[in-house]
């Protein structure tokens, strides 16, 4: 068996579905909120890094992606480079943060989404609201690749149709009724906004390795991860850019939460359909406007669904390969003969998202900025020490399989190699202090401003707590993963011995047996 045909896979996935997958995976509308709660320079910032992470992160996965199309996709560069345990390791990382994204910031968004436009969910419907949109998740992911296109299509076409009509409407309601006046000093770009702002963009530029993930589910990974990454990659900066702006144009800075921010832009502009704005900044939806409102928050919440089950079928896959090649317990690699998919990783994930779930709603009081900003961050650390390694990886295979064909390659030679390394570790390294002690920096060597004010919204004036949050849980993510590796041994002891044998001599053999 190779990494890159395990049993079981069904090669589903063409160009078009794996520039759907990436929309669904990179453009997360749960965070569009979170930038435009920062004020225009949210916006300069994020076509800042989308020069100096996006672009070279693109190119490092189109070449990674390309070069080494097997199933696991970056648990198979991490090993490659770097040996069985520290990919292992770092795949426990990379898929825990997929149930605690999902049993996080996307429950807590659909469920703000629905008591928006909908209904108000007091007490115990919100527990069954989340049961639904982790169950509804899991069953996504459980269900076979053929499916599972079509749910990422139509998840592709949801963010599509929904930002698009935003603009629409936006266009409308500034004709009608003018915009918010912002300066150009406003979009000014400083230290204090890169601190409060880098790991939520960053996060929101995640996402690119995800199809290689699943690359035993492509026709042809090697000339459509290349393709697909150029698409998705552009469009997407179109649909986080375009929306942010809106926001701002439209909402107050004072009224903009990091929740409920697009949301509440969303009310806004959906007036001009029919409905009124207060003197005080309610909004009020009647006719035309409440039903197309309704329909757009059902657009949103779709894609909030389509957000966590595109990452899941990556990483859920990719965590499936590493237990299959010893990295955990043989039994948890196990593909489904009848759906294609890692159907025994997909309940394990599924049944933490709901532990998240249910403990974040009972720990955060029925405060659900508190509960949002826990669960996010938590997602973008453990996915940013995920990507320290993988990105890592690209100069390490670079230098130990330097024969390896390569459809793609970043140009520059040596010196591109290494600026696209430096770029995205460092990204990656800065989020990651940046979410564990926010406000680094502010307030040293003379400067104004106190780090405590950087606190997220919820934990203000309660650091620890909020360390806490970040902390315990990459303690027992390390604990997982060795645990996972401890209960692999038996099966790994078997491949290292069948590793041994003449039909063990192929790349992708031999490197994921050995």
């Amino acid at each position: 068996m190779t990494t890159a045909d395990p049993p079981h896979t069904r090669r589903a996935l063409r160009r078009f579905h794996v520039l759907a997958m990436l929309l669904c995976a990179i453009v997360g509308l749960d965070t569009l909120g979170s930038v435009a709660a920062n004020g225009p320079e949210g916006l300069t910032w994020l076509a800042i890094l989308g020069l100096l992470f996006f672009a070279p992160y693109g190119l490092l996965i189109a070449e990674l992606g390309a070069a080494f199309p097997d199933e696991g996709g970056p648990y198979v560069w991490t090993k490659l480079a770097f040996g069985r345990f520290t990919a292992g390791l770092n795949q426990v990382f990379y898929w825990i943060s997929n149930p605690v994204w999902i049993g996080g910031s996307l429950c807590v968004t659909a469920i703000a989404t629905f008591e928006s436009f909908f209904h108000p969910l007091p007490g115990a419907w919100q527990y069954l609201a989340g049961a639904v949109f982790v169950g509804s998740a899991g069953l996504a992911v459980h269900a076979s690749v053929v499916v599972g296109r079509r749910l990422l299509v139509a998840g592709a076409i949801a963010r599509i149709v929904l930002l698009g009509f935003f603009v629409v409407s936006l266009t409308v309601f500034a004709l009608r009724n003018g915009v918010q006046p912002l300066s150009p000093g406003d979009y000014t770009p400083t230290y204090l906004g890169l601190v409060a702002l880098a790991p939520v963009i960053a996060f929101n530029y995640m996402g690119f390795e995800v199809p290689s993930a699943a690359a035993g589910e492509m026709a042809d990974p090697q000339r459509d991860v290349p393709a697909a990454l150029l698409r998705g990659g552009l469009l997407s900066l179109l649909l986080y850019g375009i929306p942010i702006l809106g926001t701002l144009l439209v909402l107050p800075r004072d009224q903009l939460g990091s929740l409920t921010g697009f949301i509440d832009a969303c009310r806004a502009v959906f007036t001009v359909y029919g409905g009124h704005v207060t003197t005080d900044g309610t909004v009020v939806l009647t006719g035309a406007g409440a039903a197309l409102a309704k329909v757009a928050a059902a657009g949103l919440i779709v894609g909030l669904l389509t957000s966590g089950t595109a990452w899941a079928m990556g990483l859920s896959r990719a965590q499936a390969v590493a237990c299959a090649d010893g990295a955990g317990p043989q039994w948890l690699g196990a593909i489904s003969a009848r759906h294609g998919t890692p159907t025994r990783v997909n309940l394990l994930s599924t049944a933490i998202a709901a532990v998240v779930m249910l403990a974040a709603l009972g720990l955060s009081d029925g405060d659900a900025q508190k509960y949002f900003t826990a669960g996010i961050g938590l997602a973008i650390s453990a996915t940013a020490i995920s990507y320290l390694l993988t990105f890592s990886s690209f100069l390490m295979l670079r230098r130990k399989y330097p024969d390896v064909h390569r459809p793609y390659r970043i140009p520059g030679g040596r010196p591109g190699a290494w600026t696209v390394t430096v770029l995205t570790v460092g990204t990656m390294l800065f989020t990651v202090v940046a979410l564990v002690w926010p406000g680094l920096g502010v307030g040293w060597f003379g400067t104004s401003g106190d780090a405590a004010d950087y606190l997220p919204a919820g934990f203000e004036g309660h650091r620890a707590a909020y360390t806490a949050t970040q902390l315990v849980p990459i303690a027992l993510i390390v604990g997982l993963g060795c645990l996972l590796h401890a209960l692999g041994t038996r099966h790994r002891r078997a491949l290292v011995r069948a590793s041994s044998t003449p039909a063990s001599t192929s790349l992708s053999t031999s490197t994921l047996s050995g």
